[in-house]
């Protein structure tokens, strides 16, 4: 491969992962971010305990325990609290149909 082509293609994978990492971020406008305190509440009525909430790429990052003691870390839409990414670290027994329907009141 020739020398410019293959700085071509770097410079190419390049762009593309940027694209792809800034897809992450949240855009909501700060004037519109409902407080953590409201995100801590909705996260508590489904039984988790919340650890910590900060603000990570313009999103809520969370980081705790869910209701079986399984860690984990999501991301949250600061204007509409919704939920973005998700992370659990399954402890012995634990299995993803546990967070399949959302809504703490169809439990």
């Amino acid at each position: 491969m020739k020398p410019s082509m293959l700085t071509g293609v770097v410079l190419v994978g390049i762009l593309v992962s940027g694209t792809v990492l800034a897809d992450n971020d949240c855009t909501d406008p700060v004037s519109e971010w409902k407080p953590r305190e409201a995100l801590r509440q909705q996260l508590e009525q489904r039984g988790w305990t919340v650890q910590r909430i900060k603000v990570d790429d313009g999103c809520y990052e969370v980081r705790g325990l869910d209701r079986r003691g399984n860690k984990f870390r999501g991301k949250y839409s600061p204007a509409s609290l919704r939920i973005r990414q998700l992370e659990i670290q399954f402890a012995d027994g634990g299995e993803a149909s546990d967070y399949l329907d959302q809504d703490p009141k169809t439990k």
